[in-house]
């Protein structure tokens, strides 16, 4: 955290007590969509109290002048993975090698930073090793490390040799030190698996299930497209996510596997890359959301034309699947399937995450849809439509500034001037 950041930080946090009021030149209302002008919001702890133009304000309120600024709800991300980030193939073996989970969980402290001052006050974590997600969403609820309000997945869920098994590709000498992993690790075999694995995610303290219904691009394995589960093992794991109150995100690339997922009740499919019109249409009759990350899409296929930033195993699937997402998402859209921001951060680096708005504009998204994906409709896929997503009085007070009008230049949305999360501002003009 910047020496400016962690002042800023414990001067508001010294100051809860007392009401802040934030003057914004002009404040986007996402449910009603619309920009008001001249509005004074009102903060009181954590919690938006007041949102209204000529109020009558509390006499010893701490200013905030954003009069120049178009205020917005803090943003978020409904697929990041915080505690790694991409790097050239030679990097990424040596670091699987030498590094520990602590070296990891380090290097993630300055990726949930860069995150929060990209103006994402709330992110969900779609899979990590070692407890490392679900241990960062414990420091920054505690306050001992700056980032977003996290939601985890904790391991990833995957069948044996499929796109989350951490053993993939590994030499035998490697294998035998590794073991079979098993329900424990996130790697089932059958319905009774499939919900043991569940049960382990609630052990071990995430916020909602993460399967690999499908190959995926960056795995040490040949395929990027095939389903991976069968149908009985998705819904024994969507039912026994249901007994823990979790919802359930499913990887999917290959439309068999996209069709599986939706048919066996998971809450949203991720990237969703190959999807036809059944699909879309099994989207919209189960109400299931779409979680694009055309950033991550567009990353790889860059990546993928140098010769050595990807494995021999991996450039292939990044060069076939990367370029085909952002059109997916905008025939998806068009077709009215219930869209939800989401990126895949970590594929890409930290803190680009606003590049995502302009792909979807791109794509034919209006900025104001673009804008509501990454706070109604993310709220709702969270279950947090009456805590975040707005600036509303008793919502939680996340703030986001910027200098233009986002509506008009979405990419104004990628130079954030002002964060606040929970009351406590952490960047500022």
């Amino acid at each position: 955290m910047s020496r400016t950041c962690l002042a800023l930080a414990l001067l508001t946090a010294s100051a809860a007590q007392a009401a802040t009021v934030i003057d914004c030149g002009q404040l986007l209302d996402v449910k009603a969509g619309t920009l008001r002008s001249g509005v004074q919001v009102v903060v009181e702890g954590s919690k938006f109290t007041v949102v209204a133009a000529n109020t009558a304000l509390p006499a010893d309120a701490k200013r905030i002048d954003l009069s120049q600024a178009t205020c917005l709800p803090g943003l978020i991300d409904m697929h990041v993975h915080l505690t790694g980030e991409t790097a050239k193939q030679a990097d990424t073996f040596r670091d699987a090698l030498s590094l520990n989970p602590g070296d990891a969980a380090y290097r993630s402290v300055a990726y949930a930073e860069r995150t929060l001052m990209a103006g994402f006050t709330s992110v969900r974590d779609l899979g990590a090793s070692d407890g490392l997600n679900v241990a960062m969403k414990r420091a920054i609820a505690a306050g001992h490390i700056v980032g977003p309000r996290l939601f985890t997945a904790g391991k990833s869920i995957a069948t044996t040799g499929g796109h989350a098994d951490p053993s993939n590709n590994l030499s035998q000498r490697f294998a035998k030190g590794v073991g079979t992993p098993g329900p424990m690790e996130g790697v089932v075999n059958g319905p009774d698996e499939a919900a043991e694995a569940v049960r382990a995610r609630y052990k071990e303290g995430a916020d909602l299930i993460k399967i690999t219904a499908t190959g995926g691009v960056l795995s040490q394995a040949a395929n990027g497209q095939n389903a991976q589960f069968t149908e009985a093992e998705i819904k024994a794991i969507t039912s026994t996510a249901k007994d823990y109150g979790f919802r359930v995100a499913a990887h999917a690339h290959g439309l068999e596997g996209i069709k599986r997922a939706l048919r066996g009740g998971v809450d949203s499919i991720e990237h969703g890359t190959y999807m036809d019109d059944e699909a879309m249409a099994l989207f919209k009759k189960n109400g299931a959301w779409y979680v694009p990350t055309i950033s991550a899409g567009r990353f790889v296929a860059d990546k993928s034309k140098e010769p050595d930033y990807y494995s021999p195993l991996v450039r292939p699937k990044a060069a076939a699947i990367g370029p085909l997402i952002q059109n997916t998402f905008g025939r998806a859209y068009k077709a009215g399937v219930k869209i939800a921001f989401g990126t895949d951060a970590g594929v890409f680096p930290h803190g680009d995450n606003a590049k995502e708005f302009a792909y979807m504009v791109e794509a034919g998204m209006p900025p104001l849809e673009a804008i509501r994906s990454a706070t109604l409709g993310a709220a709702e896929l969270l279950d947090q439509s009456q805590n975040l997503g707005r600036i509303e009085p008793g919502y939680s007070a996340d703030l986001v500034a910027v200098v233009g009008n986002p509506l008009t230049d979405i990419a104004t949305l990628q130079k954030m001037a002002f964060v606040m999360k929970d009351g406590v501002v952490y960047k500022a003009p």
